[in-house]
């Protein structure tokens, strides 16, 4: 599939009406990755349309301006339908665990299709931290609720923990990676990275603003804490973007991910129904990558498929599934890993004095107020053991233990050699 090669509808023509960008809902006992394809897309159109917003607000040429905001009316009509496509009876924290399964199996697919190492080091090392994520909510549901998210996720996600949510929390300067080099990059590799930042992008956005219409302060703190890491997720991968892409180049990778991705959605889309929601939002898709491609050529006399990469061929469809095994090989080889400036290092080789233990002095000196790990220890007290969907044993002996809460892994020197992230 070539979007370059196929004729695109004039884009006036993308513009909805009110019952156009209000579909019925998908089921949410149906197939989980609809949902993860919904939450995908809706991260994939907020990206956009905030690049839009702040590429307007740096450009002086208001004939640019002007297609930026049909661009962006277009899509904010294709963000406001995947919003209503969330079912009214889904709980936030139901929907939350859309998000973190979204975030395990999306990172877990990308990271097998990778071809630049460091990027897939980035991908195989947040993975694990959005997989205790999962972990977390997953207890925390079923303590509010006696909903098991096992039945959310189709039994295709594990649930249990991994490096410990208490361990994410690292200083500022070791969460900032290399960039790499769109005119060497892939194409894979330059989809990769743009999909991924908008990914976590939407997560961080969605917690930090559910964070305080939680109706508890136990659910409020705990989106508050896993909200820090996805700000920490989002500057990790958005330091992977090529920083000197231009406006226009931007522009036109960015439609040629949201069309990438709706192609691929609907190409691996089991509900017929939405199937169809899919195939409309790729066709409006290329009429914007059509006038964004215009916009290139005529401005900076460039061919769009040279910011792409290859000869603007689609590669294989992304897609959501089964990760277990992929997942667990990373959690048995990385759990002590942390961030140390542009590269990874395990704990037991960091200096006493480096940065990061000097932050979680800082931030976790009292474990008692560190509501992810408190959250954990409550259920297992009220319950005699935590909650937790696992095909075998957890790779890692000391998250084999299900009444306490490791709070050592991935912080503290010398409870684990699994160290290498090179898999």
């Amino acid at each position: 599939m070539n979007p370059f090669e196929l004729k695109a509808k004039p884009i006036n023509s993308t513009l909805l009406d009110w019952t156009q960008i209000r579909p019925l809902p998908y089921d949410k006992w149906g197939d989980p990755y609809t949902r993860c394809r919904t939450i995908l897309m809706n991260g994939t159109e907020f990206e956009a349309c905030w690049f839009s917003h702040q590429f307007s607000r740096n450009c002086p040429n208001n004939d640019v301006r002007r297609n930026l905001a049909l661009i962006r009316r277009s899509e904010q009509d294709q963000q406001k339908l995947l919003s209503i496509l969330k079912p009214a009876d889904e709980t936030l924290l139901e929907h939350t665990i859309g998000y973190e399964q979204l975030a395990v199996d999306l990172t877990a697919h990308l990271a097998k299709k990778e071809p630049d190492c460091y990027v897939k080091k980035a991908l195989d090392f947040a993975l694990l931290e959005d997989f205790d994520h999962l972990y977390r909510y997953a207890d925390f549901l079923d303590m509010e609720t006696g909903v098991h998210a096992e039945d959310l996720v189709g039994r295709y996600t594990e649930i249990m923990p991994a490096r410990p949510t208490v361990s994410h929390y690292r200083y500022p300067f070791d969460t900032v990676r290399y960039s790499i080099n769109n005119k060497t990059a892939s194409p894979i590799t330059r989809l990769c990275v743009g999909i991924i930042t908008a990914a976590e992008q939407q997560t961080m956005n969605y917690y930090m603003n559910v964070c305080a219409g939680y109706p508890n302060d136990r659910g409020r703190f705990l989106y508050q804490e896993i909200g820090m890491v996805e700000e920490d997720h989002v500057t990790h991968y958005g330091s992977l973007m090529d920083p000197c892409a231009t406006w226009l180049e931007n522009l036109v990778m960015h439609q040629y991910t949201e069309a990438y991705l709706y192609w691929s959605a609907y190409e691996t889309e089991t509900d017929e129904r939405i199937k169809g929601i899919w195939e409309m939002l790729f066709e409006m898709e290329l009429s914007h990558l059509d006038l964004a491609s215009q916009m290139l050529e005529k401005y900076e006399n460039k061919n769009p498929i040279s910011v792409v990469g290859g000869d603007g061929c689609f590669p294989d469809a992304l897609r959501l599934e089964s990760n277990i095994p992929y997942v667990r090989n990373v959690l048995s080889q990385s759990v002590q890993m942390t961030g140390c400036r542009e590269e990874y290092e395990c704990v037991n080789n960091l200096p006493e004095n480096a940065d990061f233990f000097m932050y979680q002095r800082l931030v976790n000196h009292d474990l008692n107020t560190v509501n992810s790990h408190t959250i954990i220890e409550d259920y297992i007290r009220m319950n005699g053991m935590d909650y937790r969907f696992e095909t075998s044993l957890n790779p890692i002996p000391a998250l084999q233990v299900r009444t306490s809460d490791d709070t050592t892994l991935g912080r503290v020197k010398g409870v684990s050699n699994a160290c290498n992230l090179d898999i």
